[in-house]
């Protein structure tokens, strides 16, 4: 599932606090008036669009059809974008907030006290385990990886997205491009986040 647009989220909020207060299905006519949207044609260009992305389904029968989706607290989670981290070489940096994006997590078994967070990649060290320059992927933080989880990591105070593998007892993180070398922490390893879920982006770059 794609990441909702900033107008998308916008209109997604607005239908979810109407819904709440007990107040009718808005037409397409307010919705944009209360956005500030000089052209209805755009607002119904955005409902398609949440429609299509599973966080609005149509009841039939009704005049004002559109209505949250089944159980979005469980399908539709808000998640916090973090930035980006390098699918490359490790990078000094600190992930920054940059919004929020809205994905389903439902199958992914996991617990909802774990914090999830998601980040944006860089880079094309990944590109063996399928995960291209411009992805969102989606982590649990505080997870305890396995031999073969992606994961993002910390290492000697540097980010970068890696396979995370033992050898001998001791982890190492391996590129999935035979470009770039094996890490092995000099003196340290935090691993920030598991990779639950990846995103494909128009960004991407295949």
């Amino acid at each position: 599932m794609n990441p909702l647009t900033s107008r998308q989220q916008q209109v997604l909020d607005y239908l979810q606090q109407r819904l709440e207060q007990g107040q009718p299905v808005p037409s397409v006519r307010e919705i944009a008036h209360h956005l500030q949207l000089k052209s209805s044609s755009s607002v119904q260009l955005h409902l398609n669009a949440l429609q299509r992305k599973g966080c609005l389904e149509k009841a039939p029968g009704t005049a004002r059809s559109l209505r949250l989706a089944k159980d979005p607290a469980k399908r539709i989670t808000p998640i916090p974008l973090l930035g980006a981290i390098p699918a490359g070489l490790a990078d000094l940096r600190t992930q920054e907030p940059d919004g929020l994006i809205h994905v389903d997590l439902d199958g992914l078994r996991i617990p909802t006290s774990s914090r999830i967070f998601a980040l944006k990649v860089t880079g094309d060290s990944m590109i063996g385990k399928h995960i291209l320059d411009g992805d969102i992927v989606i982590l649990e933080q505080n997870a305890d990886p396995k031999p073969g989880d992606v994961v993002a990591a910390l290492i000697d105070g540097q980010s970068t997205l890696k396979t995370y593998l033992l050898d001998r007892g001791r982890p190492f993180l391996r590129a999935e491009n035979p470009r770039y070398p094996n890490l092995i922490p000099l003196s340290e390893l935090m691993i920030q986040g598991v990779v639950r879920m990846l995103l494909r982006t128009p960004a991407s770059k295949k």
